[in-house]
Protein backbone atom coordinates (compact mmCIF):
# COMPACT_ATOMS: atom_id res chain seq x y z
CA UNK A 1 0.00 0.00 0.00
CA UNK A 2 2.98 2.32 -0.40
CA UNK A 3 4.85 3.11 -3.23
CA UNK A 4 2.58 0.37 -5.25
CA UNK A 5 -0.62 2.21 -4.36
CA UNK A 6 0.14 5.34 -6.68
CA UNK A 7 1.79 3.69 -9.20
CA UNK A 8 -1.10 1.01 -9.74
CA UNK A 9 -3.68 4.23 -9.59
CA UNK A 10 -1.37 5.69 -12.05
CA UNK A 11 -1.63 2.99 -14.15
CA UNK A 12 -5.10 1.96 -14.25
CA UNK A 13 -5.66 5.22 -14.78
CA UNK A 14 -3.67 5.56 -17.89
CA UNK A 15 -3.01 2.65 -19.27
CA UNK A 16 -5.15 2.92 -22.17
CA UNK A 17 -3.43 6.48 -23.31
CA UNK A 18 0.09 4.59 -23.84
CA UNK A 19 -1.22 2.42 -26.72
CA UNK A 20 -1.58 5.63 -28.75
CA UNK A 21 1.16 6.79 -30.73
CA UNK A 22 1.20 10.30 -30.68
CA UNK A 23 1.50 11.60 -34.14
CA UNK A 24 3.68 15.12 -35.01
CA UNK A 25 2.12 17.84 -36.32
CA UNK A 26 3.15 18.44 -40.11
CA UNK A 27 4.30 22.25 -41.18
CA UNK A 28 2.44 23.57 -43.99
CA UNK A 29 5.76 23.75 -47.06
CA UNK A 30 5.62 25.16 -50.64
CA UNK A 31 7.89 23.73 -53.38
CA UNK A 32 10.40 22.84 -50.13
CA UNK A 33 10.08 25.96 -48.02
CA UNK A 34 8.79 25.58 -44.48
CA UNK A 35 6.18 28.45 -43.82
CA UNK A 36 5.47 27.79 -40.59
CA UNK A 37 8.00 30.91 -39.35
CA UNK A 38 5.63 33.19 -40.98
CA UNK A 39 1.99 32.12 -39.75
CA UNK A 40 1.55 34.18 -36.75
CA UNK A 41 0.35 32.70 -33.42
CA UNK A 42 -3.26 33.43 -33.22
CA UNK A 43 -3.97 31.70 -36.49
CA UNK A 44 -1.24 28.75 -36.73
CA UNK A 45 -2.27 25.68 -38.55
CA UNK A 46 0.05 23.88 -36.16
CA UNK A 47 -2.06 24.57 -32.85
CA UNK A 48 -5.38 24.28 -33.86
CA UNK A 49 -7.35 25.82 -31.24
CA UNK A 50 -4.04 26.46 -29.11
CA UNK A 51 -3.70 30.00 -29.58
CA UNK A 52 -2.83 32.72 -27.65
CA UNK A 53 -5.99 34.62 -28.44
CA UNK A 54 -8.47 31.32 -27.71
CA UNK A 55 -7.06 30.69 -24.33
CA UNK A 56 -10.30 31.99 -22.05
CA UNK A 57 -11.96 29.99 -24.36
CA UNK A 58 -10.28 27.33 -23.87
CA UNK A 59 -10.34 27.21 -20.44
CA UNK A 60 -13.70 27.62 -19.95
CA UNK A 61 -14.24 24.73 -22.34
CA UNK A 62 -11.74 22.44 -20.27
CA UNK A 63 -13.17 23.52 -17.08
CA UNK A 64 -16.66 22.02 -17.82
CA UNK A 65 -15.23 19.42 -19.99
CA UNK A 66 -14.22 17.77 -16.39
CA UNK A 67 -17.71 16.82 -16.10
CA UNK A 68 -17.73 14.68 -19.57
CA UNK A 69 -18.79 11.24 -19.55
CA UNK A 70 -15.34 9.89 -20.65
CA UNK A 71 -13.91 10.73 -17.45
CA UNK A 72 -16.05 8.49 -15.44
CA UNK A 73 -13.75 5.66 -15.59
CA UNK A 74 -10.76 7.29 -14.21
CA UNK A 75 -12.91 8.88 -11.76
CA UNK A 76 -14.63 5.93 -10.64
CA UNK A 77 -11.08 3.83 -10.73
CA UNK A 78 -9.70 6.90 -8.21
CA UNK A 79 -12.63 6.85 -5.82
CA UNK A 80 -12.44 3.32 -5.34
CA UNK A 81 -8.51 3.21 -4.53
CA UNK A 82 -8.91 6.29 -2.80
CA UNK A 83 -11.80 4.67 -1.05
CA UNK A 84 -9.97 1.47 0.11
CA UNK A 85 -6.72 2.61 1.18
CA UNK A 86 -8.66 5.11 4.01
CA UNK A 87 -8.35 2.06 6.54
CA UNK A 88 -4.94 1.89 5.86
CA UNK A 89 -4.00 6.13 6.23
CA UNK A 90 -2.28 5.74 9.67
CA UNK A 91 -0.27 2.36 8.78
CA UNK A 92 0.90 3.82 5.69
CA UNK A 93 1.50 7.33 7.31
CA UNK A 94 3.94 5.27 10.22
CA UNK A 95 5.79 3.32 8.05
CA UNK A 96 6.72 6.50 5.33
CA UNK A 97 7.53 8.95 8.26
CA UNK A 98 10.75 10.41 7.31
CA UNK A 99 11.92 8.16 4.92
CA UNK A 100 14.58 9.62 2.63
CA UNK A 101 14.01 12.61 4.18
CA UNK A 102 16.80 14.26 1.65
CA UNK A 103 15.15 12.87 -1.51
CA UNK A 104 11.71 13.00 -0.26
CA UNK A 105 12.59 17.09 0.30
CA UNK A 106 13.58 17.58 -3.15
CA UNK A 107 10.69 15.78 -4.51
CA UNK A 108 8.35 17.82 -2.34
CA UNK A 109 10.30 20.92 -3.48
CA UNK A 110 9.86 19.68 -7.14
CA UNK A 111 6.71 19.79 -6.87
CA UNK A 112 5.95 22.94 -5.36
CA UNK A 113 3.85 25.84 -6.38
CA UNK A 114 7.23 28.25 -6.63
CA UNK A 115 9.16 26.18 -8.96
CA UNK A 116 5.73 24.39 -10.61
CA UNK A 117 4.80 27.52 -11.74
CA UNK A 118 7.62 29.62 -13.59
CA UNK A 119 8.80 26.16 -14.72
CA UNK A 120 5.34 26.24 -16.55
CA UNK A 121 5.21 29.69 -17.44
CA UNK A 122 8.75 28.76 -19.12
CA UNK A 123 7.51 26.23 -20.86
CA UNK A 124 4.53 27.51 -22.24
CA UNK A 125 6.42 30.86 -23.69
CA UNK A 126 9.19 28.39 -24.83
CA UNK A 127 6.44 26.35 -27.20
CA UNK A 128 4.79 30.11 -28.48
CA UNK A 129 8.15 30.47 -30.40
CA UNK A 130 9.00 26.88 -30.88
CA UNK A 131 8.36 25.23 -34.77
CA UNK A 132 7.94 21.92 -33.56
CA UNK A 133 4.25 21.36 -33.80
CA UNK A 134 3.76 19.13 -30.53
CA UNK A 135 5.87 21.02 -28.34
CA UNK A 136 3.81 23.58 -29.04
CA UNK A 137 0.76 21.67 -28.20
CA UNK A 138 2.59 20.18 -25.22
CA UNK A 139 3.55 23.15 -23.75
CA UNK A 140 0.20 25.05 -24.03
CA UNK A 141 -1.68 22.30 -22.54
CA UNK A 142 0.80 21.95 -19.61
CA UNK A 143 0.04 25.53 -18.94
CA UNK A 144 -3.73 25.19 -19.24
CA UNK A 145 -3.88 21.83 -17.24
CA UNK A 146 -1.91 23.26 -14.28
CA UNK A 147 -4.94 26.28 -14.05
CA UNK A 148 -7.93 23.73 -14.52
CA UNK A 149 -5.85 21.13 -11.90
CA UNK A 150 -5.09 24.28 -9.32
CA UNK A 151 -8.73 25.67 -9.49
CA UNK A 152 -10.28 22.28 -8.96
CA UNK A 153 -8.00 20.79 -6.35
CA UNK A 154 -8.22 24.57 -4.14
CA UNK A 155 -11.73 24.37 -4.52
CA UNK A 156 -11.81 20.38 -2.77
CA UNK A 157 -9.37 21.68 -0.66
CA UNK A 158 -11.99 24.53 0.76
CA UNK A 159 -14.21 22.40 0.89
CA UNK A 160 -13.07 19.41 2.87
CA UNK A 161 -11.24 20.71 5.13
CA UNK A 162 -9.11 18.15 6.33
CA UNK A 163 -6.30 18.44 8.89
CA UNK A 164 -2.56 17.72 7.56
CA UNK A 165 -0.86 15.35 9.51
CA UNK A 166 1.39 18.01 11.29
CA UNK A 167 -1.84 19.81 12.02
CA UNK A 168 -0.10 22.78 10.32
CA UNK A 169 -3.81 23.39 8.42
CA UNK A 170 -6.60 22.14 7.18
CA UNK A 171 -5.96 21.89 3.49
CA UNK A 172 -4.76 18.31 3.04
CA UNK A 173 -7.79 16.50 0.85
CA UNK A 174 -6.60 16.27 -2.16
CA UNK A 175 -2.72 16.75 -2.00
CA UNK A 176 -1.92 19.50 -4.55
CA UNK A 177 1.48 18.65 -4.81
CA UNK A 178 0.11 15.11 -6.46
CA UNK A 179 -2.80 16.33 -8.50
CA UNK A 180 -0.21 18.98 -10.48
CA UNK A 181 2.37 16.29 -11.05
CA UNK A 182 0.25 13.74 -12.24
CA UNK A 183 -1.39 16.50 -14.47
CA UNK A 184 1.70 17.68 -16.29
CA UNK A 185 1.94 13.52 -16.22
CA UNK A 186 -0.58 12.86 -18.15
CA UNK A 187 -0.78 15.74 -20.70
CA UNK A 188 3.32 14.50 -21.38
CA UNK A 189 2.12 10.33 -22.03
CA UNK A 190 -0.77 11.86 -23.85
CA UNK A 191 1.24 13.94 -26.39
CA UNK A 192 5.13 11.94 -25.91
CA UNK A 193 3.48 8.24 -25.75
CA UNK A 194 4.42 5.97 -23.00
CA UNK A 195 7.97 6.27 -23.29
CA UNK A 196 7.41 9.71 -22.03
CA UNK A 197 4.86 9.22 -20.03
CA UNK A 198 6.35 6.58 -17.64
CA UNK A 199 8.79 8.00 -16.19
CA UNK A 200 6.08 11.18 -15.68
CA UNK A 201 4.07 8.83 -13.61
CA UNK A 202 6.71 7.53 -11.64
CA UNK A 203 8.00 11.42 -10.90
CA UNK A 204 4.33 12.52 -10.28
CA UNK A 205 4.54 9.33 -8.04
CA UNK A 206 8.14 10.19 -5.93
CA UNK A 207 6.63 13.42 -5.68
CA UNK A 208 3.24 11.71 -3.49
CA UNK A 209 4.91 9.94 -1.80
CA UNK A 210 7.35 12.51 -0.27
CA UNK A 211 4.29 14.72 0.83
CA UNK A 212 3.21 11.41 3.18
CA UNK A 213 7.28 11.27 3.83
CA UNK A 214 7.63 14.88 4.96
CA UNK A 215 4.43 14.47 7.41
CA UNK A 216 2.31 16.77 4.79
CA UNK A 217 -0.47 14.56 3.55
CA UNK A 218 -2.17 10.87 3.91
CA UNK A 219 -2.32 8.01 1.44
CA UNK A 220 -5.94 9.28 0.63
CA UNK A 221 -4.68 12.51 0.26
CA UNK A 222 -2.45 11.26 -2.99
CA UNK A 223 -4.42 8.98 -4.34
CA UNK A 224 -7.35 11.68 -4.68
CA UNK A 225 -4.63 14.14 -5.68
CA UNK A 226 -3.43 11.66 -8.47
CA UNK A 227 -6.94 11.45 -9.60
CA UNK A 228 -7.65 15.19 -9.64
CA UNK A 229 -4.29 15.56 -11.82
CA UNK A 230 -5.06 12.77 -14.59
CA UNK A 231 -8.29 13.56 -15.26
CA UNK A 232 -7.61 17.15 -15.41
CA UNK A 233 -4.58 16.66 -17.92
CA UNK A 234 -6.63 14.66 -20.36
CA UNK A 235 -9.55 16.90 -20.43
CA UNK A 236 -7.12 19.45 -21.35
CA UNK A 237 -5.00 17.21 -24.02
CA UNK A 238 -9.05 16.49 -25.34
CA UNK A 239 -10.75 19.66 -25.57
CA UNK A 240 -8.01 21.43 -26.99
CA UNK A 241 -7.60 18.50 -29.62
CA UNK A 242 -10.95 18.77 -31.25
CA UNK A 243 -10.90 20.41 -34.21
CA UNK A 244 -12.13 23.98 -35.00
CA UNK A 245 -15.55 24.68 -35.98
CA UNK A 246 -15.57 26.64 -39.45
CA UNK A 247 -17.17 30.08 -38.76
CA UNK A 248 -19.72 32.04 -40.59
CA UNK A 249 -17.58 34.97 -42.59
CA UNK A 250 -18.62 37.83 -44.81
CA UNK A 251 -16.42 39.51 -46.99
CA UNK A 252 -16.66 42.53 -48.99
CA UNK A 253 -14.56 44.00 -51.94
CA UNK A 254 -14.66 46.11 -54.98
CA UNK A 255 -15.36 45.05 -58.41
CA UNK A 256 -15.60 46.35 -61.89
CA UNK A 257 -17.62 45.28 -65.54
CA UNK A 258 -15.58 43.80 -67.69
CA UNK A 259 -15.64 46.91 -69.68
CA UNK A 260 -13.99 48.31 -66.47
CA UNK A 261 -16.50 51.61 -66.86
CA UNK A 262 -18.16 51.09 -63.33
CA UNK A 263 -17.33 50.26 -59.80
CA UNK A 264 -19.32 48.44 -57.36
CA UNK A 265 -18.79 46.39 -54.29
CA UNK A 266 -18.74 42.03 -54.38
CA UNK A 267 -19.99 40.27 -50.99
CA UNK A 268 -18.61 36.57 -50.27
CA UNK A 269 -19.99 34.95 -47.58
CA UNK A 270 -18.48 31.51 -46.16
CA UNK A 271 -19.38 28.87 -43.67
Amino acid sequence: MKLGSVLLLSLALTTPTWAQEAVPSEKPTLSGTDLSRFIPDTVSAEDGRRTLGSLPANLGRSFIGVFSSENLTPLMIGAAATATAAPFDSHVQDGLLGQAPGASQAASTAGGFSVIAPATLGLFMAGRFAHDGRFRAFSYDAGQAVIVNGVYTGILKKAVKRQRPDASDTLSFPSGHSSTAFALATVADRHYGWKVGLPSYLGASAIALSRISNNKHYLTDVLAGATIGVICGRTVVRTNGEPVGRQRQLSLFPVTDPQGTGVGVGASLSW
